[in-house]
Formats: C-alpha cells, structure tokens, sequence
C-alpha cells in the first residue's frame, strides 16, 4: 500500500541576482527541516534567484506578493481576467503579427487567429486551441494562440467553451469536440492539432480520451502545456508552489483531494474521461508537455507524461528553470518566446508528416 505524503512547506525567497547566498540578517530563517512521522515535511528555504534565468526572469521571481489570501468573487475574476488577456493579446499581437475575428463553429463561440500569410501546403492544417483559466474564466484565447498562428504559420482557433461553475464537467468538453467533429468535414485529422495550456492543457488530454472512446481518428498531435490528467490526488507541487510560484498565497494542502468541485461537479473523480490518468492512453497523438521549476502543476504535468511514455505515446517533456506557471503567457520574456517557439516547432514537424 502506497502512503500518501502531505507536505506543508514554508518558503522563503530570498530576492537576490546571484545565485550565492546573499549575507542576511541575524534574525533571518535558515535552512531547516522536520520531518513528521507520517512524512509531512515542515521546511524553511533561503532560495535566491538563480543567474541560470533571463534577466527579465530574474525580475519577475523579484516581484513581492503578500502571502495574505484575496478573495474575489466570480464576476471580479472574470472581469480582471478578460482585462489582462486583452492587454497581453494586443502585447504578443505586436510581436506576433496576426489577425484575429470572432466566430462560430458547430453552435460554439471561437477565436479564429490567422497569421497574415498562409503557405499554400499549410492551407489544409488547423490548431484548435482550449484555454487556460482555471475552468472558469479565459485566460489564453489570445496569449495562447497568437505568438503560434504566426510561429507556425496556421491558422488557429480558439474554443471559446463553456465555463464552470454555470457549467460543470462535461460542457467544456462537449463544446471542444463539437469544435473538432465539424474540423473535420473540412480538414484531415493528420492536419489537426490540439494543445492547451492550464485548464486547457487538461482539456486537452481529456478530449483526446474523448476521442478514443467515441472512435473518432485521432488529430496529428497535441500539446499539453502546464496541465494534469488526475483529480484523485495533489501532486507535490500544488503544496510547494501558489500561482506566482515562491510568492503569494498558498493553502496548506487538504488531507484529501475532492478535485476543483466547481468543474467536477458530481461526476467520479475517476472517471477516465475527467482524470485520463486512468484511460487506456494506447494510440494518443504524438504530444509536448511543458511546464516549469516552480510551476503549481509541475508534478501533474511529469506524471501525465510518464503516463503517456507508459503507454507506448511518443510524448516529449521540456521543463524551462525556475519559472512559475505558465510563465509563456508574458510574451515579453526571452523564456516565453523559446517556450513559444518550441511549442510551434512541434505541432508545425508533426502536422507536416
């Protein structure tokens, strides 16, 4: 039997620019640790800022967040959200030049980003892109998918998908396979790609287990950026890391897992379509895991992956340093444009073959 360990941790940052311990105070806390009976860790941590990151990295792990939680109502998230997304689309839009309409497709909302010229041997592709945002707002419509429409030079859409908590686990996943099944009147499945970052990146794995259990052809790739396949239990990270990584609040980690209620609703935990960790990942596409050193889903992500590996899927794992989640979402960072070039470098190889 495998015991399950809880991990309480205490972190400090300490906002240095070298990667030496910086001379701290009398009164500073020093390294230390104990460990419980059961294996719950209770640990202090000088972590300076490694010189291993850009410059501008360096001043993002600087920035100082109180650890004091701030509640926001639904309608604040959704409305702060929406406003940083419109500002980082218009920021990556300038790097990235493309062109971006609304649209619908199979009764869904969607983005549809295109970048201003399109090969002719790209014509026949298309990127379907599921957003982050924790399930309940959009965070990455367009910061998702803009630097890839014109990294790529393919056209891609957006899935504009329903949100919890109006609506739970499987309408999100419903509105995405809609999207998909209507591509495909028009594209060949070889010629389609899905990736999500966050929520989206658990979107993603769960349509492709979707896919496989309707018996629809599976797309020529996928790409799951900063995501998880099980909602039975927290991976060590989510104790570790809050959404800015060492800063900010973070709740202890709960004895037991009831995953984010909000999305999951009723359904079982583990269901394998919601938690493909428990689906037969035999015969999923070609797929990209990408996540970061101090990123809230890092274990998710390894432990996906190490699923997919298991099952025979050739997957590819890239872990950027030190970053905290979803880092590539700020379009200005050297690590964002790597990050964003690798992303595109994938999907663009798999649906050229």
């Amino acid at each position: 039997m495998i015991t399950r360990l809880a991990v309480g941790v205490l972190l400090v940052l300490a906002l240095a620019c070298s990667a030496r311990t910086q001379s701290l105070p009398a009164d500073a806390p020093h390294d230390s640790s104990k460990i419980a009976p059961d294996g719950t860790a209770y640990v202090t941590r000088i972590v300076p800022v490694p010189t291993t990151i850009s410059p501008e990295a360096q001043k993002v792990l600087a920035r100082q967040e109180s650890d004091e939680a701030k509640p926001q109502t639904l309608e604040q998230r959704r409305s702060g959200t929406d406003k940083w997304q419109a500002a980082a689309g218009e920021a990556a839009e300038k790097i990235y030049p493309a062109k971006v309409a609304a649209g619908s497709i199979a009764g869904v909302p969607v983005r549809v980003i295109t970048p201003l010229s399109i090969a002719p041997e790209k014509r026949d592709r298309v990127l379907i892109n599921l957003h982050g945002g924790g399930f309940n707002s959009d965070s990455g419509s367009l910061s998702e998918t803009i630097p890839i429409a014109n990294l790529t030079g393919t056209k891609v859409i957006a899935v504009l998908y329903r949100l919890a908590p109006e609506h739970p686990f499987p309408a999100g996943l419903e509105d995405a396979v809609a999207v998909y099944k209507e591509l495909l009147k028009s594209y060949p499945p070889r010629h389609i790609a899905i990736y999500g970052t966050s929520a989206g990146a658990i979107l993603t794995a769960e349509v492709t287990a979707k896919l496989k259990q309707l018996g629809l052809p599976m797309p020529g790739a996928t790409g799951i950026f900063s995501g998880m396949g099980d909602f039975t239990r927290p991976g060590d990270s989510l104790a570790l890391y809050a959404l800015n990584g060492l800063s900010g609040h973070l709740d202890p980690p709960e004895p037991d897992m009831k995953g984010d209620l909000d999305y999951t609703a009723s359904s079982s935990l583990k269901d394998p379509i919601l938690s493909p960790l428990f689906a037969d990942l035999s015969g999923f596409p070609p797929t990209l895991f990408v996540t970061s050193g101090r990123d809230l889903l890092l274990s998710g992500t390894i432990i996906l992956h190490r699923a997919y590996l298991k099952a025979g899927v050739a997957a590819e794992l890239v872990v950027f340093e030190a970053l905290p989640h979803a880092f590539w979402n700020n379009p200005r960072l050297p690590e964002s444009k790597e990050a964003d070039q690798l992303m595109a470098n994938f999907l663009d190889r798999h649906l050229s073959q």
